[in-house]
């Protein structure tokens, strides 16, 4: 019979006895270190793969418990992703690389709204990998102007989508037959961001 595991190899520990329950419980036990974790998983991949790490991604999902969860004080019910809004859940940040490779993430309770969460994913992974010259890009769901300021504020340059609910503010620029053509089905413009000036620019696309 071959072996589904390399566990016994690795931690002593006989096939027979690595079941579900031991594998969930090892998670409590590297919870306390997940920062460590994710800066050395983050170095060691960037120097295997050459990772560029210039532009992140930033985005939100849920997932939901069948049970009262009780024991889990971030289940709550919220805008559930799966249509299971019967059901407690919790929200998922993560934050991946152009490529697609997980950089961190945070856990958040299942009743938070995506726009209250930039602050607290943007400055704790600046802190544990500086701000270097990245860009953050976000949907629409994270768009405010508290959290436009703050980016702004901290000079990051950042690529979000633009609420339905702020689109009026750039319609008299965006009926204009100005767009530049980058490739098929992909046009864009450089507008004044109203109220602000010149220098205050957004980049819409089409």
């Amino acid at each position: 019979m071959v072996s589904q595991t390399a566990l016994p190899d690795l931690l002593g520990v006989s096939e027979e006895r690595v079941d579900d329950n031991r594998l969930y419980r090892t998670l409590d036990q590297l919870l306390p270190h997940k920062a460590a974790l994710e800066v050395h998983l983050r170095n060691r991949l960037g120097e295997l793969f050459e990772l560029e790490y210039d532009l992140l991604m930033y985005d939100i999902t849920s997932t939901y418990f069948e049970g009262q969860a009780e024991g889990n004080p971030l289940a709550q019910r919220g805008y559930s992703r799966d249509n299971r809004g019967d059901c407690k859940q919790v929200c998922i940040g993560l934050v991946v690389s152009r490529c697609g490779m997980p950089l961190g993430y945070e856990v958040f309770s299942g009743n938070t709204a995506d726009v209250t969460t930039v602050e607290h994913i943007v400055e704790p992974l600046e802190k544990r990998y500086g701000k270097s010259d990245r860009i953050w890009v976000m949907d629409r769901g994270m768009v405010s102007e508290d959290n436009i300021a703050f980016l702004r504020e901290g000079n990051r340059r950042y690529i979000v989508g633009t609420p339905k609910s702020m689109l009026k503010k750039f319609e008299h620029e965006m009926l204009k037959d100005d767009w530049t053509n980058i490739r098929d089905g992909l046009e864009v413009k450089v507008v004044p961001w109203p109220g602000r000036g010149d220098d205050d620019t957004t980049e819409d696309s089409d």
